[in-house]
């Protein structure tokens, strides 16, 4: 039995109707937008919308005995602590392994020969339109880190094993790296890394 409610027969058509559009905030990283709407059951209603002005790169730096770096540091938005994989921002224009690239030497100091890009996602996709990719680094080499002026990093090198436990244990909660993490443990799992 298949229930349907408010749904168009052609599924994949844009069942909502924009009939304004204005920008409320706008930073170098977002823009938030305020949309009047007629809803998918025909109503007037509003939307919020936060527009990324870059994607979302991260990292699963992984050496011969499968090791890998987490890197610690304080959200802001959380008011809290995390424990994260590499990861940060890729201008839309640019391309997304050189982000990563420079991503994993910033924060860890590493620069690898081989990449993988294993997962791609969109993040709060009912507020945002944030792409994430998500890269597994290997044959890796060690340099100077060079992080950004806003960043206080704590970097730890651990097993990947550690790590997943971590997730397990809500220790690392960035939704990032708890995808990336199950999705690597799959694929060691399955002797594809």
């Amino acid at each position: 039995m298949e229930l349907r409610f408010n749904m168009a027969e052609d599924l994949e058509s844009n069942p909502w109707i924009t009939k304004s559009e204005t920008v409320a905030y706008e930073n170098p990283w977002i823009r938030l937008e305020h949309h009047e709407v007629i809803t998918p059951g025909g109503s007037d209603g509003i939307y919020g919308v936060v527009r990324f002005k870059n994607l979302a790169i991260g990292i699963i730096p992984l050496d011969e005995n499968y090791n890998t770096w987490i890197v610690g540091q304080f959200r802001y938005p959380h008011n809290k602590y995390s424990w994260e994989m590499p990861e940060g921002g890729g201008a839309l224009i640019a391309d997304p392994i050189e982000s990563a690239k420079r991503e994993l030497l910033e924060e860890c100091g590493l620069k690898a020969k081989n990449w993988k890009l294993i997962q791609k996602m969109d993040l709060s996709n009912s507020v945002c339109d944030e792409e994430a990719l998500i890269y597994v680094a290997t044959e890796l080499t060690e340099h100077k880190a060079l992080p950004e002026d806003t960043e206080q990093l704590v970097i730890k090198k651990i097993a990947f094993s550690e790590m997943f436990t971590m997730v397990l244990n809500d220790e690392i909660r960035d939704g990032m790296t708890v995808a990336a993490v199950f999705k690597v443990k799959y694929m060691i799992d399955q002797g594809l890394l």
